[in-house]
């Protein structure tokens, strides 16, 4: 007797006011019950405490098949099962399209009006049927914050695959990266256009911001000014929403690099600036940030704030800086290096850039997995020995850089940078030299345009 009577009083909670209020899975109940969907219907009357065994009673089913059509075994489509089951659940027929539309009009929600309305009454004074409004909004809330379109193993997924794309992305043309990043941006972009749990959504942003970033690395690579500042944008805007200062710093740091390479490097000051402002923590990306700022300011001649910035580049490394690695976005040793190149390059400083040089390519090694970090640090020494007045050793340096690169990776970036070389040659010096060097660089970059590595930037 005991358990019947505990049903008795489960059965009296089946509330239709749930058919116009409820949620499964995030979603409202009337969803599912519009497609018929009677395998979510029946879980979420249990997720609230009804036994199979209740339900089965109220619509005229053995539990045995009330337990397989909860479990998916089983799907309803006969017309007069679906009637019992929209009468004994007390579900307006009409929004199941089994009925008339002056069927269709549900209970008043007495909890949204006991809020609104009636704020200054104490629950003391409530009615029953207020009170039990009450609860139902609470547990309605509770139901609507828990609710996650996402699984844990599918989250880990994701992060796993943006895990994958990192490790792989240094060494992999632009073009291949941006259709593999595509992917994953669309699964990401879909999940979150749906209310997530915080926790959930901050992992999301997460992700997103470090796909986000890949993308507008690629693009830049490329030449696509446009779009990569666009793509480094999305990648702050997503850091920012994750809430994570260690994605905060990283995008604000990479998106530092697009101005120094293809604009204005003050605005790489400033970037970098923001970078390490997020945050007074010392990180592998501040040290970063740091080190793309010294190289900033020596290009725009800043010499003294330059040398200050590259002190700071170095402390904040010893107190943060990566392990050796290849993974993107890291910063170890040979990063800061080749850093460091440039801002000993720009301010003119070719002893010290030769030692940085010649340090950076071996623990990048002969092969390196980074290849187009290598041929920037060549194209810094061309630059070099082009100050140094040593034209012949310049050109050749520069070509190699780019000739040692498979084609995929002879990208915008790349060729920007050994066009430097010649504009730095001093006066008529080596003309003809020069005029070899810009003629296999138009000749490549042709053939890069063809192959789709380039966007339509230079001559």
């Amino acid at each position: 007797m005991v358990v019947v009577r505990s049903e008795v009083i489960v059965a009296a909670q089946v509330d239709p006011e749930w058919w116009s209020s409820g949620l499964w899975n995030g979603r409202p109940i009337s969803e599912f019950l519009q497609r018929r969907d009677i395998t979510a219907v029946f879980r979420f009357l249990h997720a609230r405490g009804v036994s199979y065994g209740r339900i089965a009673a109220l619509v005229g089913l053995s539990p045995h098949r009330a337990t397989e059509i909860a479990k998916g075994v089983r799907q309803v489509t006969a017309y007069e099962v679906l009637e019992r089951i929209a009468v004994g659940l007390h579900i307006p027929r009409p929004v199941m399209g089994l009925g008339r539309a002056e069927d269709s009009t549900m209970p008043r929600d007495v909890s949204i009006e006991t809020v609104a309305g009636e704020a200054d009454r104490s629950p003391a004074r409530m009615g029953s049927n207020e009170a039990g409004g009450l609860v139902r909004l609470r547990l309605g809330l509770d139901e609507a914050l828990a609710a996650s379109s996402v699984a844990p193993r599918q989250l880990e997924l994701i992060e796993q695959s943006a895990g994958e794309h990192l490790r792989v992305y240094p060494s992999a043309s632009p073009q291949t990266m941006l259709a593999l990043l595509a992917a994953d941006c669309r699964e990401v972009q879909m999940l979150s256009l749906r209310r997530q749990p915080a926790a959930v959504q901050a992992r999301l942003s997460g992700v997103a911001a470090l796909l986000a970033t890949m993308c507008a690395d690629a693009l830049m690579r490329l030449g696509d000014v446009a779009e990569a500042r666009r793509w480094y944008g999305t990648a702050i805007h997503a850091a920012d929403d994750s809430g994570e200062a260690r994605f905060r710093v990283l995008v604000r740091a990479q998106a530092a690099m697009l101005p120094y390479y293809f604009g204005d490097p003050a605005q790489t000051v400033a970037l970098a600036d923001a970078a390490l402002a997020v945050t007074p923590a010392a990180s592998s990306s501040g040290a970063l940030a740091a080190a793309g700022r010294a190289r900033a300011l020596a290009r725009i001649g800043a010499t003294e704030q330059a040398r200050s910035a590259v002190d700071q580049a170095r402390r904040l490394f010893d107190q943060a800086g990566d392990e050796d690695t290849d993974v993107a976005f890291r910063f170890p040793a040979k990063r800061l290096l080749f850093y460091l190149s440039g801002a000993y390059t720009r301010l003119g400083d070719t002893v010290e850039a030769y030692r940085v040089q010649d340090e950076a390519l071996r623990l990048y090694g002969t092969a390196p997995a980074v290849p187009i970090d290598a041929a920037l640090i060549a194209l810094d020494r061309s630059m070099c020995l082009a100050r140094d007045r040593r034209v012949t050793e310049a050109l050749v340096t520069a070509r190699d850089a780019v000739a040692d690169l498979p084609e995929t990776q002879r990208t915008e970036i790349i060729l920007t940078r050994a066009s430097d070389v010649t504009t730095a040659i001093p006066g008529e010096s080596q003309r003809g030299e020069v005029a070899t060097l810009t003629d296999y660089l138009r000749a490549c970059r042709e053939r890069a345009r063809r192959l789709g590595t380039t966007a339509a930037l230079g001559p």
